[in-house]
């Protein structure tokens, strides 16, 4: 059996799919989106994560770190990612829980018995299970055989996808699913390369070749201040929506900052901290707009 990596089981979502849900995050990404608010699923490896409140300086870490990427000043540890090796030895030794690993293998039948608690809120509901990231696709020979696992146990299944990938991998896994969740972020090539790092032809193309196969689809728009809250933009992406045949349900995603605080954990610059939340009356302009 195939293993795989999650990086976390979130439960009782209400907002990635039908009912009651468990989203399962897998770990690893192809596109580099500037507002992303899960930057741990970046790498598709195990990673360390520091959260320096946890932190008592204790030392251990220090301790048995072989590069020097943690140090003591001022009787407190400090951090330096780019000292790391990802050993994780620390992760081993923080009590506190300042350092850990964020990843965890699974294996089809280890996720099921992880998530096995939540079915009588997915029956009770018409819920089930959302399969995320990160892009779920990038381990498809994973995701393929849970998915297959988990539909012989009869559980519904949605996957979101940023659809940045070869249709061979989609139709592998087209019968296993339920409803697709799929992002729609420009319809501008030159703009999606400026804000994700990758072209887009793929995504919309195998958005159009998906309304074909006449499945549960919807699509979405993250709503991101300077880069597509402009009515040439939004226009763009309402008019190729409206193409389709075969969309359930078409909906913009207010850009908010709940995954800034991860960046610095993991080390990394957020892009996008000089831009703030978008205000409910402005988010509603751009609702009505696509609704007419």
């Amino acid at each position: 059996m195939e293993q795989g990596i999650i990086t976390n089981l979130q439960r009782l979502s209400l907002h990635d799919g039908n009912g009651i849900r468990t989203v399962i995050f897998l770990k690893g990404c192809n596109m580099s989106c500037l507002w992303c608010h899960n930057p741990e699923t970046f790498s598709s490896k195990i990673q360390i994560e520091r959260v320096e409140q946890k932190c008592i300086s204790c030392g251990a870490c220090v301790e048995v770190c072989s590069t020097d990427a943690l140090f003591v000043n001022d009787g407190k540890v400090h951090y330096n990612p780019s000292l790391c090796d990802n050993h994780r030895n620390c992760t081993q030794v923080c009590y506190s829980g300042a350092m850990h690993e964020v990843g965890k293998t699974y294996s089809p039948q280890g996720l099921y018995k992880a998530i096995e608690k939540d079915i009588p809120f997915f029956k009770s509901s018409n819920g089930g299970i959302t399969f995320s990231g990160g892009e779920p696709l990038l381990q498809h020979q994973f995701l393929l055989q849970t998915l297959k696992y988990f539909k012989e146990r009869g559980l519904n299944i949605a996957v979101e996808s940023n659809f940045n990938v070869s249709w061979s991998i989609i139709s592998k896994v087209l019968p296993y699913v339920d409803h697709w969740l799929i992002d729609l972020k420009f319809v501008d090539a030159a703009k999606h390369k400026q804000w994700t790092s990758t072209g887009n032809q793929k995504v919309l193309s195998n958005i159009k070749r998906i309304d074909q196969e006449k499945v549960s689809y919807e699509l979405r728009t993250p709503l991101i201040p300077t880069a597509n809250n402009n009515k040439e933009e939004i226009t763009a992406i309402n008019d190729f929506v409206h193409q389709l045949s075969n969309c359930k349900d078409f909906k913009l995603n207010p850009y908010h900052k709940l995954g800034e605080q991860k960046y610095k954990n993991l080390g990394l610059e957020y892009n996008l901290a000089h831009i703030n939340e978008m205000n409910h009356s402005e988010f509603k302009f751009w609702s009505d707009l696509i609704k007419k």
